[in-house]
């Protein structure tokens, strides 16, 4: 079938599904090569972005396209087989909508699978390590142990109320004094 012969509304959806796909094209390989539509913009102001729990904006251009991508491909594919233009153009909406809520779907599965390997210093409460430098007896100064937290070494500072502790000795942590010196006992 030529273009030009089309009814207007066939038209519609092809110009829709060719343009949304291009700009999804478009979209998913900037993602993929990490070069995100947002890197290129910036802007100075005052003021607070905070959105609650939000990870994606519902009014965005890449959901607009995940809509017209649905919207445009079931117009196009489903216009010969309703005879009832007002119910396809509703079912290419309804698809256009599936189209975003799967999206949200996605990226929700997708922001499970991150993971927070900040270090918080709360995390070593309970764990053993391993004295690096001795630790005075009584809190008389303080050592260093090696712990590791997330697949990942620390060294920190520790003292201990008992005896002194060697290098090369096993130790638990009992408590966290301050922002970051260790309570430990020897194991």
């Amino acid at each position: 079938m030529d273009f030009s012969n089309m009814e207007l509304m066939l038209k519609v959806f092809w110009v829709v599904a060719i343009l949304a796909s291009l700009v999804f094209l478009v979209q998913t390989i900037m993602t993929f090569t990490g070069t995100d539509a947002s890197d290129g913009l910036s802007a100075d102001f005052d003021g607070s972005l905070d959105g609650g729990d939000a990870p994606f904006q519902l009014f965005s251009l890449r959901n607009l396209t995940n809509f017209l991508l649905g919207f445009g491909w079931m117009g196009v594919t489903g216009y010969q087989s309703f005879s009832n233009k007002s119910l396809l153009v509703a079912v290419a909406a309804a698809v256009g909508i599936v189209f975003v809520l799967l999206f949200f779907a996605i990226i929700r599965q997708v922001q499970k699978l991150a993971e927070d390997n900040s270090f918080n210093i709360q995390k070593v409460l309970g764990k053993t390590g391993e004295v690096y430098l001795s630790i005075p007896a009584q809190n008389m100064g303080k050592g260093k142990v090696q712990i590791s937290v997330n697949g990942s070494v620390h060294e920190l500072d520790a003292i201990t109320q008992g005896e002194k502790i060697d290098s090369g000795a096993m130790v638990k942590v009992t408590d966290i004094m301050g922002n970051n010196l260790l309570v430990v006992t020897k194991l």
